[in-house]
């Protein structure tokens, strides 16, 4: 071409390597920004599911916490059943055993309520399917409602609002 300017030549292809050069570079930070947008969001997440997991192992040790006793005091309920049978046969009974018997019973359900169980003893209360397991029905007494608890055979055991066992009773007739 001209060869009196090589000069003119040379800068032409320096333009181009420049603009190339430049468009590599912007390239390259777009990359570079989509990378670590990516890396954000995975940060996020993993920090959202490391919150999660907290959370969840906070809600299993409070829950472990609240039923460790679950079992020992599962396996008083019979325990629970022989005073009560045998305070029922005492009723009407002025004897120091009886008194003993109460006492006895008094401390026992005073250290299971301290651990969060409670008796469940409905009658007169309508009846429960989530608490109550009725055995019979009868027709309403005169003052009782239907639908509503005349007879507990068995009293019923809750942990800290979990049914250990429910109460067997009698309901009233819906008639």
């Amino acid at each position: 071409m001209n060869q009196d300017h090589p000069e003119n030549e040379s800068q032409i292809p320096h333009a181009d390597a420049a603009a190339a050069g430049e468009e590599d570079a912007q390239s390259v930070i777009e990359s570079l920004r989509a990378e670590l947008e990516q890396l954000r969001a995975q940060v996020l997440l993993e920090r959202a599911d490391l919150e999660n997991q907290r959370r969840r192992l906070a809600r299993d040790v409070d829950q472990a916490r609240k039923f460790a006793n679950e079992k020992l005091l599962g396996d008083l309920l019979p325990v629970f059943d022989s005073l009560d049978a045998g305070l029922a046969a005492a009723a009407g009974q002025d004897h120091p055993l009886k008194e003993g018997l109460e006492l006895t019973y008094k401390q026992l359900l005073k250290t299971a309520g301290d651990n969060g169980m409670s008796v469940v003893d409905p009658v007169g209360t309508p009846f429960n399917p989530e608490q109550h397991q009725a055995i019979s029905q009868v027709d309403a007494p005169e003052g009782v409602a239907p639908g509503a608890v005349v007879t507990v055979f068995q009293k019923g055991y809750v942990l800290n609002e979990r049914l250990l066992r429910p109460a067997l009773v009698v309901v009233a007739r819906n008639d």
